[in-house]
């Protein structure tokens, strides 16, 4: 005999439905990761691990998360350290992880990033929809200095240093060095425990990804490398993923010599690197 669900019932198991998505959304607590008395590395919350830097008279963020809870927590938290206010914010390139929250941010905050990372907060997403920093609303939170391929900054006495060296996880990465803690902030540029992500979309390039990597060792003396999603790196880390980038392509470029397609080419790799494999294959293909 079929039993009657009644609707106190129904509106019960709705509830706990409702939470548990709800504690699944909830993000992990932002968390500052002292290096210096003036720089931190922010990791935590939703988004992308970004940065702090606390200068004689303001306060530099790196990246902005990806939604309204985080940054209000990277705020409240930068509020705990220091009375500076926060000037300005630097994007090291546009995915949604690190701009997403730009929005949310003082409309006060001067944001920065490379010229070819602001025009792609322009550009379609990779299924082809219109970008939504369009809106004229987000106007205020797209980036309004750029640079093209080394910048200054000065906060009172304190330099922070902006450098390009070229394309590699997209067309738009930069490099937010600071000499005094020898310590550079990559955004993308490197991926460790997983693939490196190239979005060739945005026209990012594995073999330039290599090149780019390779300058940026020889033009800054850093020691420390904070990135967007791997802990703090040093120099011997930097140059082991280069030599196994260029492995992976090497083995490409002889499974291609021999014939084989995309897919027999991916075939050989772990079923996680696809999308890079399918990158470092077009690239061959085209010349690269």
């Amino acid at each position: 005999m079929k039993k009657n669900i009644t609707p106190l019932f129904i509106l019960v198991f709705i509830s706990c439905a409702s939470l548990s998505f709800s504690q699944q959304r909830t993000s992990q607590p932002v968390d500052f990761q002292k290096i210096s008395e003036r720089l931190f590395q922010i990791t935590g919350g939703r988004g992308a691990n970004g940065g702090a830097y606390i200068g004689d008279n303001a306060v530099l963020v790196i990246d902005a998360k990806q939604d309204k809870e985080s940054v209000e927590q990277v705020i409240r938290d930068l509020g705990k350290i220091t009375d500076k206010p926060i000037r300005y914010l630097v994007n090291t390139h546009s995915d949604g992880d690190h701009i997403f929250g730009n929005r949310f941010f003082p409309e006060s905050v001067v944001f920065i990033s490379h010229e070819n990372c602001r025009a792609d907060f322009f550009l379609p997403g990779r299924n082809g929809s219109e970008s939504e920093w369009k809106n004229p609303e987000l106007a205020p939170f797209v980036p309004s200095v750029t640079f093209r391929d080394k910048m200054d900054l000065y906060l009172g006495s304190r330099k922070v240093e902006f450098w390009y060296f070229g394309a590699g996880h997209t067309t738009g990465d930069c490099v937010v060095y600071f000499p005094e803690e020898k310590t550079a902030f990559l955004g993308d540029q490197i991926f460790l425990g997983r693939p490196q992500l190239i979005h060739s979309y945005k026209s990012g390039n594995s073999f330039e990804h290599i090149k780019t990597l390779s300058k940026m060792l020889e033009s800054i003396q850093a020691e420390k490398f904070c990135s967007g999603h791997s802990d703090i790196i040093d120099r011997a880390a930097v140059k082991n993923h280069i030599e196994q980038m260029k492995q992976l392509q090497e083995k490409v470029r002889a499974l291609i010599k021999q014939g084989k397609t995309l897919e027999q080419v991916r075939s050989e790799f772990e079923q996680n690197q696809a999308r890079l494999i399918e990158s470092v294959y077009n690239e061959i293909k085209a010349g690269s």
